[in-house]
């Protein structure tokens, strides 16, 4: 008895094998799609990690440009802040030449030091602050004497300003006009 199996039996047992068999199979792509999906995730997380560590580097190249440039610029401007007495004392001493001396070849030589110079330092971004006939403006100009005249207006030039690529280097000092006295 016991070890007949009927036909019945059978079929139930046959259909029952691939039942297993294939929930065995579904169960693998679904363990193989979730895999896929978590290592998709990861690429994409390593991906976008990547991006930012490149913007960052871009951002870090660039903010060494601009502060390498700036410290160029800081030594430039310094440089030139220094020169700025050399250029007074120069201009100083060509505007009290005594007629006399006026014709002597060394004096010709200091004055073509003194465009020399000047042409230098203008290559290399400065500029004059203009001061003639202008209004005072305190971002340019520096007021030490307030004298009867035109209120507002520059009366005379004491010492040049100047400029470098746009920037204030040095203010004008300047004698400002306080209006007239009443009597």
């Amino acid at each position: 008895g016991g070890d007949l199996v009927t036909d019945k039996e059978k079929e139930v047992q046959s259909e029952e094998a691939p039942v297993e068999g294939n929930q065995k199979v579904l169960n693998d792509v679904e363990s193989l799609r979730e895999a896929l999906s978590e290592e998709k995730e990861k690429a994409e997380k390593y991906l976008a990690n990547w991006q930012r560590a490149q913007a960052d580097f871009i951002n870090f190249k660039k903010r060494t440009e601009q502060e390498r440039a700036e410290n160029f610029r800081l030594a430039n401007a310094l440089l030139m802040s220094s020169l700025l007495p050399v250029l007074d004392d120069l201009e100083l001493a060509l505007t009290n030449v005594s007629t006399k001396l006026a014709g002597f070849t060394w004096v010709e030589g200091i004055v073509l030091i003194h465009r020399k110079l000047q042409a230098i330092l203008e290559g290399q971004g400065l500029e004059r602050i203009e001061t003639e006939g202008k209004d005072f403006d305190p971002n340019f100009h520096q007021a030490v004497l307030y004298e009867d005249g035109e209120e507002g207006k520059i009366i005379e030039e004491l010492q040049k300003g100047y400029m470098l690529h746009g920037r204030l280097l040095r203010p004008a000092l300047v004698k400002v006009g306080k209006g007239k006295e009443q009597e």
